[in-house]
């Protein structure tokens, strides 16, 4: 009798045993996937829950009561779990972190211990097979299906937790966590609903169950809403993004793609319009002395991680476009072949000693077709920056996509190359390319060249 439970205890130890979420599903074997525990607690009950509401009636003071709840218990996950002990983002007194495990756990989402090491392992491997909840495994799965389906724990990744194994509060709430729950999951709220207005059933459904259920869902979001709708201001090469619908949907919690750069601020939002209530509570209780040690990064840090998107999606968007061939890229010409070749008919104008074959442009050419063909075969610097036209910026861009030649010791276009090469921090975008400013092209002389008297 003893040697059997021997033997199970062997199997389950034994590390060439194959764990079943390695395996594929099959009709035969599918709910040997599943994580019917989970399933129960996240699923089954809130069905549970609202069919009874079909026949429990919904009082106003139990709805209203329902929404507080649902408040603090949200609050003790994204004040409590997330940002106090997941990512050690402020400093909380006893009495505060005490509040915050008993209506975290009436959330029921997991002890703090394992809430915490799970999201730590999320913000170290985010993407990767070792994220517990990557979104590229799917929307679904990463909102619900990897809390559903069984997972090989030996694939999530390592993280350090031994400031939570130090931490009395998350050593007692771990150890009791089921007494948590039934206590601050379903009693509290029943109790304070029937012993203040005789709406006990009311209090176990409404403002229990079922909003137990609405703060899960709330939280589930940050780990797919979150990482799938919206902007990424910050960082582009991990999945997490802002919105305000995932904020409004999780106290804040929503400008994801800031907290993944900057986990340790104990803000998610750092603009005064943006939607963070739990940001605003944590300085609340800084007011009263409840919470300390308030982190923040520095504004000079996120604001080099905002300008360095911004030229990277700037960059993308210029790859998008012509710039012309570069000077270095262009062939020589003498100005005899250039004068020739303009006589022989090819529509050819030397400016700043590029020289541009406007030869299609000519019939579009805004100051008519007279004004342009008299610079063709000379040299139009003059003429094409102010000597009888200031061309605009979008003129020197056109012109660069006509390029065709440089002017051999063309001294503009030298002096421009010649310091290129003695300048190696010119500015160059993320291809390498070099970026030419508005009003820094080689064609854009800064003063008129005065043309020579008449002979």
């Amino acid at each position: 009798m003893s040697a059997q439970p021997a033997d199970a205890r062997a199997r389950a130890a034994d590390p060439k045993k194959v764990h079943i979420a390695d395996t594929a599903i099959t009709r035969q074997n599918w709910y040997k996937h599943v994580n019917w525990l989970n399933v129960t607690f996240i699923i089954g009950i809130p069905v549970f829950g609202c069919i009874q509401a079909l026949f429990v009636p919904l009082q106003l003071k139990t709805a209203i009561w329902a929404v507080i709840y649902y408040f603090f218990t949200g609050l003790g996950i994204t004040a409590g779990y997330h940002r106090l002990w997941a990512h050690c983002s402020y400093s909380a007194t006893l009495p505060l972190r005490i509040w915050l495990a008993a209506v975290g756990g009436g959330a029921v989402e997991g002890s703090i211990r394992w809430w915490a090491r799970d999201h730590r392992a999320h913000h170290r491997y985010t993407d990767t097979e070792k994220d517990p909840y990557s979104v590229r495994k799917g929307l679904l799965y990463s909102h619900l299906g990897w809390m559903v389906m069984k997972q090989n724990p030996k694939r999530i990744g390592r993280t350090d937790i031994s400031d939570l194994n130090e931490d009395p509060v998350v050593v007692w709430q771990h150890r009791n966590y089921i007494k948590v729950v039934l206590a601050m999951g379903l009693a509290v709220p029943m109790l304070v609903a029937g012993l203040g207005w005789g709406d006990w059933m009311g209090g176990f459904v409404y403002a229990g169950i079922l909003r137990i259920f609405f703060v899960q869902q709330a939280t589930f979001c940050v780990n797919s809403l979150a990482h799938w709708l919206g902007d990424q201001p910050f960082d582009d090469r991990n999945s997490p993004r802002d919105h305000v619908i995932t904020a409004l949907v999780t106290l804040g919690e929503g400008y994801h793609n800031f907290h993944h750069e900057f986990p340790s601020d104990y803000r998610n939002a750092i603009e005064w319009h943006q939607y963070d209530p739990t940001k605003w509570t944590i300085w609340a209780w800084k007011q009263l002395g409840l919470a300390y040690d308030l982190k923040k990064f520095r504004a000079n840090e996120i604001e080099k991680g905002r300008v360095q998107q911004l030229q990277k999606k700037i960059d993308q968007k210029r790859a998008k476009l012509d710039w012309g061939t570069p000077l270095d890229q262009l062939p020589v010409m003498e100005w005899d072949d250039y004068v020739e070749q303009a006589k022989n008919g090819r529509g050819l104008i030397a400016i700043a000693g590029v020289i541009h074959d406007v030869t299609d442009f000519i019939k579009d050419h805004p100051g008519g077709k007279a004004m342009i063909n008299s610079g063709i075969g000379k040299d139009a610097t003059a003429m094409f920056n102010g000597g009888v036209y200031y061309h605009s910026n979008a003129a020197h861009n056109l012109l660069s996509t006509m390029r065709v030649g440089v002017i051999r010791g063309g001294c503009e276009v030298e002096i421009w190359k010649r310091a290129q090469k003695e300048n190696p921090e010119y500015v160059r975008d993320a291809a390498g390319h070099r970026v030419i400013r508005a009003g820094e092209q080689p064609t854009k002389i800064p003063e008129p060249i005065p043309t020579a008297d008449a002979a």
